[in-house]
């Protein structure tokens, strides 16, 4: 071969293994660029032009940043700043572009022609979220493209996410939620670097608002003059809190992101409890005049600190439910303490202040709030405090909608994942589903976006490492996937499947078509938990740790355990829970929609196909190869936790044809589908003993299913296995029973009560005896028909009931030992009787071991609804009983020591429903 054949040959392969970077037309690409902006820009038009120039440098760009346009054209240029501004005008015409309109609220324009660009924003977050598209266009396509006209708006106003400043645990002397903001609280919340790189994370993914939760956070940041004690930080602290919040405030300003402050209602600091002897929080409490003031001048000195922080209003939970308190205390003491605070500024501009749902009669909050105050937005849950469904119908619904309609922005809040956590979650098919289900189902136009887990432990994951994983990091693509869709929901599918397969591609160093099987594994596995959950979980609340596993008591007597019918009413797809598949099966009725048993049959096959394809994608990954083992280990878990939950969902289905059958072989049935359930359970133990510190976050007395979680434990699969072990063993036992005929007839040993030495300082009319005959209120002529056998004899407390029903109950006594006092609660959900402890809406529901049924059905009173015993533990000392207004019965007083014990009395006017409990215990 001639020797310059075989120089080109060499030039020609040598261009062939160059880099990509020429642009669409051919053209090498400018060699520098000038990015220009106003000398006078706002400081979000200053960040994203940094964020531009960095990626353009990142590419061997010879950038630079100035505030005028090169006096002769050496290379590219970019102008960014508003579409008003004097430099975009003057831009336009250099790419001969007319903008005849603006983009919108937040919306940009991206216009080029013979290297020159324009990114002009409709307002400053605008030109930030331009410079940002820009900057991802050059990251994918490694070149700044000579040709580009693109415009674009997000859909949603308002795209958010929340960071706990709270902990698994409660602090000693603490309630729910009472966590000063300290070091030794939370050191992270001082890390400038961390919250720049979370800060930055919001902004890449075009969130605009951050959220800080907590109880009470005022007395950790604001001094109020007429209550110097109410400060709960030493003088130090202060001035760190007071620095650090500063910073996050002009920080967040500066990416777009609007920070907002939530606190709940009523909560009081420490210090300014206990010198007026009050209750730092107490639902049941009458608004108190001391109490609303000294609220009111927290909010004002925090507004007038920080006049450009959102405030985010929990009205329900630490005070009492739905009621003119709730009117009154929005807006007699906290909008008149915002505009105290405004007053003190000389400012008529209102700060955006959020009104969250929860438990609380919202509309017509909002219907008082309106006429006094303007920047108002509400917010509610999608799915209650798990994510279940796409399809949201019924009474929650109706909510949202009504919600979305009074003509504010309505966000919907995707709350603490408890049916998720902690296995990763990715499906981008379900999350996009879920927003556009958030637009035409619920009408809204607000995301507020959770940690995926670990709420109550940021910033660090569950996973077992040699240094705590950050959730940022280990969950990017959740909050990603959000985004994305909270901006643009309506995306062809087809697309999105390339566009997330890309995005782990680069993230694993492998192909494409193996970034799409990583992401069919997120998409399998993400059918799972949810379809478990809507279809045999107890309750969408964050008492419920679903990864956990359930009890098979809870599976076929779920009502005993506090039974949330909202889960299947409206936050799941039309269909059916256990106890009515099973009723129809035996009466040859027609099913509804989705029942059980089609989930028992899907879960596997979503878990198989997980696995399936997080193995083929195994052999290609180059890049963070430790996250990717990480995440293949979830795949294997949420096959495990799959098959376990179905096996076991087919036992319980026939354990329930029990009911009607009496006949033992149904039981028997049980058997094999329980010792698979078991089987699986165990690979769950073996794939999570090394991998995981724990299951859920949040690790206090609050959770309950499958079991009370009191001082963080029962917290991991290893902790539960002997559980579900003996579960079998006794059931396996109970059966042998039943075979016998003088043991055909079970019965649950009852021991009788005995009355505990009490002292009644105040409330209640006198004492009776428990009895057929008794009654238990002074003002009717109500009297027990019958009632439990171990409750006879009991001294039971006599009330008032229209007191009941206008102020509540409240007993103070005094004991010298540990006591319960053992409380009836009418089953009826109306005003007229006292609800029953539920910890969805109330943390406090379980702070004395309240929040399960004891003995159901225990009291029959002809004309009222049956009555279930709930017990309240207390230690030695002056105590105070209060349950929230409505009818109740104060039935005795016994040792905390005495075994009340855990069944159905069947005492009902309709009959008895019977209880399957006993077969496990």
């Amino acid at each position: 071969m001639p020797k310059q054949n075989l120089g080109r040959l060499v030039a020609g392969l040598l261009v062939l293994c160059l880099p990509v970077t020429a642009n669409a037309k051919g053209n090498p690409p400018a060699k520098s660029v000038s990015v220009v902006i106003a000398s006078n820009s706002h400081s979000r038009i200053k960040y994203g032009a940094s964020q531009l120039v960095a990626s353009l440098k990142a590419h061997g760009y010879n950038t630079t940043l100035t505030n005028q346009w090169p006096a002769t054209a050496k290379g590219a240029v970019v102008a960014v700043g508003k579409i008003t501004d004097k430099l975009i005008k003057s831009g336009f015409q250099k790419v001969k572009y007319s903008s005849a309109k603006s983009p919108g609220k937040e919306g940009f324009t991206i216009q080029s022609s013979k290297n020159t660009y324009v990114v002009a924003g409709a307002d400053n977050s605008g030109a930030l979220y331009g410079c940002l598209e820009l900057s991802d266009i050059v990251n994918q396509k490694n070149v700044l493209p000579a040709d580009i006209h693109q415009t674009d708006k997000p859909e949603m106003v308002m795209r958010g996410a929340c960071v706990g400043v709270q902990k698994p645990e409660l602090l000693p002397g603490r309630g729910t939620y009472e966590y000063p903001y300290t070091p030794e609280n939370f050191p992270w919340f001082y890390d400038k670097a961390l919250w720049l790189r979370y800060l930055d994370s919001l902004a890449a993914n075009r969130m605009n608002s951050l959220y800080l939760w907590n109880g009470h956070p005022f007395s950790s940041l604001v001094k109020v003059k007429e209550y110097p004690y109410a400060l709960e930080v030493d003088e130090a602290t202060f001035k760190k809190n007071e620095e650090i919040y500063r910073f996050l405030a002009q920080e967040a300003d500066r990416r777009g992101i609007w920070l907002v402050q939530g606190f709940y209602n009523i909560i009081i600091p420490k210090p300014f409890a206990e010198k007026h002897h009050l209750a730092t929080q107490d639902r049941n409490r009458p608004i108190v005049p001391l109490i609303a003031d000294y609220t009111r001048k927290s909010i004002a000195a925090f507004v007038e600190k920080y006049p450009n922080v959102g405030l985010l209003i929990t009205l329900g939970e630490a005070m009492e439910g739905v009621g003119q308190d709730d009117v009154d205390w929005f807006t007699k003491t906290i909008i008149p303490g915002v505009k105290d605070g405004l007053k003190a500024l000389n400012r008529t501009d209102e700060p955006p202040i959020v009104l969250r749902a929860h438990d609380s009669d919202a509309p017509r909050v909002m219907k008082d709030a309106q006429p006094i105050y303007h920047n108002l937005y509400t917010m509610a849950k999608y799915n209650g405090e798990a994510l279940t469904t796409y399809e949201p119908h019924g009474q929650w619904a109706d909510l949202h909608r009504t919600l979305s309609r009074i003509g504010t922005v309505q966000i919907e809040n995707v709350h603490i994942l408890a049916n998720l956590e902690p296995f990763r979650y990715g499906s981008a098919d379900f999350i996009q589903k879920c927003v556009l289900a958030m637009h035409n189902v619920y009408e809204a136009n607000g995301l507020h976006l959770y940690p995926q887990a670990s709420y109550w432990d940021w910033p660090y994951s569950a996973d077992k490492a040699d240094q705590r994983l950050l959730q940022l990091d280990r969950d990017w693509i959740w909050y990603k996937e959000w985004a994305r869709y909270s901006w643009n929901c309506h995306r062809d599918r087809k697309d999105e499947i390339n566009y997330w397969g890309k995005q782990l591609a680069a993230r694993y160093g492998c192909t494409l078509q193996q970034g799409k099987e990583i992401l069919e594994a997120y998409e399998q596995s993400g059918e799972i938990s949810p379809q478990i959950l809507r279809r045999v979980g107890i309750t969408d609340g964050n008492r419920q740790t679903m990864t956990l596993g359930m009890l098979m008591s809870q599976f076929v007597n779920p009502e005993k355990f506090g039974l949330f019918s909202l889960l299947y009413n409206s936050e799941a797809p039309v269909g059916e829970i256990l106890s009515e598949y099973t009723a129809k099966e035996w009466n040859k009725e027609p099913h509804v929609g989705e029942t059980p048993l089609m989930v028992a049959d899907r879960i596997p096959i979503y878990g198989k196909k997980a696995v399936e394809a997080i193995d083929k994608a195994t052999r290609g990954i180059n890049r963070n190869k430790a996250e990717f083992d990480r995440l293949k280990n979830d795949m294997y878990c949420y096959d495990a936790m799959a098959n376990s939950y179905s096996a076991k969902i087919k036992a319980a289905i026939h354990i329930l044809r029990y009911k009607y059958s009496n006949n033992v072989a149904d039981l028997e049935k049980a058997v094999p589908d329980m010792e698979r359930s078991l089987t699986y359970y165990k690979k769950l133990v073996d794939l999570t003993k090394d991998s995981y510190l724990y299951a859920n976050s949040m690790q206090t007395r609050q959770r309950k299913i499958p079991v009370n979680g009191l001082n963080g434990a029962m917290k991991t699969w290893v902790e539960l296995y002997p559980l579900y072990e003996k579960e079998l063993a006794n059931f396996n036992k109970n059966i042998d029973s039943l075979k016998s005929p003088a043991n055909a007839s079970k019965k649950v040993e009852k021991k009788a009560l005995a009355n505990a030495q009490v002292n009644i300082i105040s409330g209640g009319n006198g004492e009776y005896a428990l009895q057929a005959g008794a009654q238990p209120f002074n003002d009717t002529a109500a009297v027990v028909k019958s009632v439990a056998v171990e409750l006879v004899g009991l001294k039971g407390i006599k009330q008032n009931k229209a007191q009941q029903l206008t102020n509540g109950t409240s007993i103070k006594f005094s004991n010298t030992q540990p006591v319960k006092v053992l409380v009836g609660f009418f089953n009826e959900r109306t005003k007229r009787y006292s609800p029953t402890p539920q910890l969805e809406t109330d943390a406090s529901a379980n702070d004395f071991g309240q929040a399960d049924v004891k003995i159901s059905n225990a009291v029959l009173i002809p004309g009222m609804p049956a009555v279930n015993i709930h017990t309240y533990s207390f230690k030695p000392g002056t105590n105070t009983l209060n349950l929230s207004k409505g009818a109740g019965l104060i039935l005795g007083f016994v040792t905390d020591n005495q075994q009340v014990a855990v069944y159905d009395a069947g005492l009902l006017a309709d009959g008895n429903i019977k209880d399957l409990r006993w077969l496990f215990n």
